[in-house]
């Protein structure tokens, strides 16, 4: 499953990966869920600026990402939305706090792992495909 793919891709902090193959998805899709694919390509995409020293590109892109997430959480197709949106925006308050001069200081790259939900609860290493 691309999603699966694209997940293990933005939790090994391949981000340009991720989104190469998180796009193909969202192209093809028609249906309301594409927008939770555009909110994880946008989250991923905004650490990809963060890894590249883009202080405004990312906050924007994660800010945009967490938004197109809200309508999906708490959970859908297996992803723990809740906490994504959660760490995506604690992240955006951390780099806000670095500011454009100390974001090299944190690795973006390996700053964020999606999670993943089964009957209320959480991993890091399985998928599921219950619809949010």
């Amino acid at each position: 499953m691309e999603l699966r793919r694209a997940i293990e891709q933005l939790n090994a902090g391949e981000l340009f990966e991720q989104h190469e193959t998180l796009e193909e998805l969202w192209r093809r899709t028609r249906s309301p869920v594409r927008d939770l694919y555009h909110g994880i390509i946008q989250i991923g995409v905004g650490l990809y600026h963060w890894s590249r020293g883009n202080f405004h590109g990312a906050t924007v892109l994660i800010a945009e990402g967490i938004e197109h997430l809200r309508p999906f959480a708490p959970a859908c197709q297996g992803v723990d939305v809740e906490r994504l949106i959660a760490d995506a925006t604690a992240l955006r308050e951390e780099l806000l706090v670095l500011g454009k001069e100390r974001m090299g200081e944190r690795d973006a790259r390996r700053a964020l792992t999606v999670r993943y939900v089964f009957g209320g609860s959480s991993t890091g290493s399985s998928t599921g495909t219950n619809a949010g």
